[in-house]
């Protein structure tokens, strides 16, 4: 076990807490591999939803939450959970 994984942090955004989770640097890595299109560059949506299936852990977020938190909020817990994966939060 690395010494990320499970590591968790709260964020808050607009009024609502959100917990992330580190899923440790194997699966991190691996988490960015599966985000990359047929030409190895990074596909935002496939990595959105990398995110919010491993790393944002309380409440889940699917597209249709993400609807409801709204633009602004929803790319501001996008940036935080990506910060946080990539040990720079």
């Amino acid at each position: 076990m690395s010494a990320n994984q499970n590591q968790q942090k709260n964020v808050t955004i607009g009024e609502k807490e959100f917990t992330l989770q580190h899923p440790g640097v194997r699966e991190a890595i691996k988490l960015r591999g599966r985000a990359k299109d047929h030409t190895g560059q990074l596909d935002e949506e496939k990595y959105y939803e990398e995110l919010m299936k491993h790393v944002i852990v309380q409440p889940k977020v699917t597209w249709e939450t993400a609807e409801d938190l709204g633009a602004s909020d929803f790319n501001e817990l996008i940036k935080e959970a990506s910060l946080f994966l990539n040990g720079k939060a």
